[in-house]
């Protein structure tokens, strides 16, 4: 009885989007068996009309058993994708898709970011999240390391989080946290 979906980058098993999505859901007491979830890979299968994640996700709203759909997905960098990076260009450019599919009656869309910067990704959410002492810790000790690709921190970055801070993962009280719980838990209201 499936009745909401939520689609995200990476695949739909175990990725860094989709173990937070779980962890937020159960955070809030809604119930995982109520959603499914689409691991749409790579940020741009988003815009991609006939990936073959819409043609199920559209089956199933034919079908019924699908009612609602949250877009997650990163805001990247403008500087990296003038297209597609970005909060709001990945904000127009998902919309544009979103009204292509005519799927803009029961979707809502949430782009992981810094709230502050409006870029980033799912890495920058957490890292805003996290007290300001423990942040410059993280960023000085990427700065003096000899990590050979520093381009791709972003990896690294949830690595040594996740090393440095084992038992506090994501502090979902967090102010920055609040507009991914409201369109979670409007979700899943009236499921």
């Amino acid at each position: 009885m499936v009745k909401v979906a939520i689609l995200h980058e990476g695949n739909a098993k175990k990725t860094h989007d989709n173990e937070l999505l779980l962890l937020l859901l159960d955070n809030l007491g809604l119930d995982e068996k109520n959603v499914k979830f689409f691991g749409m890979g790579t940020k741009s299968n988003f815009f991609k009309v006939d990936d073959k994640n819409y043609k199920e996700l559209l089956l199933n709203i034919k079908n019924e058993s699908i009612e609602k759909i949250l877009f997650v997905l990163d805001a990247d960098f403008e500087g990296n994708d003038e297209k597609y990076g970005g909060f709001e260009n990945t904000k127009t450019e998902l919309e544009k898709t979103l009204d292509k599919l005519d799927l803009n009656a029961s979707t809502d869309i949430y782009i992981t970011c810094d709230p502050d910067e409006k870029c980033g990704y799912l890495e920058s959410l957490i890292l805003s999240t996290i007290p300001e002492e423990q942040k410059e810790c993280l960023n000085a000790f990427l700065d003096c390391s000899d990590f050979k690709s520093k381009e791709n921190h972003k990896a690294i970055l949830n690595q040594i989080y996740n090393i440095g801070y084992p038992n506090a993962p994501f502090d979902f009280s967090h102010t920055n946290f609040d507009v991914l719980k409201l369109k979670l838990q409007k979700l899943f209201e009236g499921v």
